[in-house]
């Protein structure tokens, strides 16, 4: 299962992890990324997004890729996903990460490529927060056994998708719950042409 989220949107005040006007990797997130990744009415909003501009929003114009996602695995933050990662990440022992294991300032995380499908259709997206529920859920991210997510909230979830992916992978619903997919990391070098490779986001940690 799939749910929607957005730079800028705050759906619970209250919640530590109730905005995104910062990510687990940013902590000015909606600054980095260009302001509110929609509509400003009542607070920021989130829009239907088209293929007639490339999914991208319709009244601002985004520093950062607008096709992104989140899983519930905070590499940074999360001081026993921290402790493990280099063990846990398949991708932790490439020659560049390899020394990094100590250092706060890398996600292996972060920036990384994401394939999800739904019905048909493929869609990239990089990864630029955690969640939704969960931050250590190293089974269903990495894991061999097809385990399903331990969030038990929003339907179940696994991941946030922006709504560039949301369009993109047209979603039955703006915001809603009920949008079933599946996805794969893939290396940057089989990410094919599509929009969005229009603006790849390569900004680290802050």
């Amino acid at each position: 299962m799939a749910t929607t989220f957005w730079v800028g949107e705050i759906f619970d005040p209250s919640a530590s992890d109730g905005s995104q006007v910062l990510s687990t990797y940013d902590s000015q997130w909606m600054q980095s990324y260009g302001g509110c990744d929609g509509v400003l009415k009542n607070g920021c909003e989130t829009e239907a997004r088209t293929s007639a501009n490339d999914f991208f929003p319709s009244t601002m114009t985004p520093r950062e890729n607008p096709f992104y996602l989140d899983l519930p695995y905070d590499d940074i933050n999360n001081a026993a996903a921290f402790g493990e990662r280099a063990a846990v990440i398949p991708w932790a022992k490439e020659a560049s990460l390899a020394s990094e294991a100590g250092n706060r300032r890398i996600s292996y995380m972060k920036n990384r490529w994401v394939k999800i499908r739904m019905n048909g259709k493929e869609c990239y997206g990089q990864i630029e927060d955690a969640g939704p529920g969960q931050y250590q859920d190293k089974e269903y991210v990495f894991g061999q056994n097809d385990a399903r997510p331990k969030n038990k909230n929003f339907n179940g979830a696994g991941m946030d998708v922006s709504p560039a992916l949301n369009g993109c992978l047209g979603f039955k619903e703006l915001n809603g719950e009920d949008d079933k997919v599946d996805w794969q990391f893939v290396d940057r070098k089989d990410v094919p042409a599509g929009p969005w490779l229009k603006l790849e986001t390569q900004t680290p940690v802050q």
